[in-house]
C-alpha cells in the first residue's frame, strides 16, 4: 500500500490550501480514510475522516474550517483547509482507517 500526500506549503493566516492523498495497492472505494496532523512537540491529532459511503467526521479544532472529500475514481482523498491559523502549522498525514498504513506527510506552515 502506498499513500502519497501532497499540497502542503507556506500560506498566510486566513488563507487556504488543499491537500491530496493518492492511494495505491488498496481497494480504495471500500476504505474509510483519515487525515491527522502533528505539530512540533505535540502528539499526532485526528483531523478528519470520511467513510466509504461519504460520511464525514472532524476534530473540534478544525470543524467548520476544513472539509474532507474523496474521489474514488482517482483513489484520492482531499482535505480543503480554509481560514488557516498559525496553530494549524503541522505535518499532515493521511491514513487508511483501521490500519497502520500512513502516508509520508506533507508540511503546512501558516504564517501570522
Amino acid at each position: 500500500v502506498q499513500l502519497q500526500a501532497s499540497g502542503g506549503g507556506l500560506v498566510q493566516s486566513g488563507g487556504s490550501l488543499r491537500l491530496s492523498c493518492a492511494a495505491s495497492g488498496v481497494i480504495f472505494s471500500i476504505r474509510a480514510m483519515n487525515w491527522y496532523r502533528q505539530a512540533p512537540g505535540k502528539q499526532r491529532e485526528f483531523i478528519a475522516g470520511i467513510s466509504s459511503g461519504g460520511s464525514t467526521y472532524y476534530g473540534d479544532s478544525v470543524k467548520g474550517r476544513f472539509t474532507i472529500s474523496r474521489d474514488n475514481a482517482k483513489n484520492t482523498v482531499y482535505l480543503q483547509m480554509n481560514s488557516l491559523k498559525p496553530e494549524d502549522t503541522a505535518v499532515y498525514y493521511c491514513k487508511v482507517d483501521g490500519t497502520n498504513w500512513w502516508g509520508q506527510g506533507t508540511l503546512v506552515t501558516v504564517s501570522s
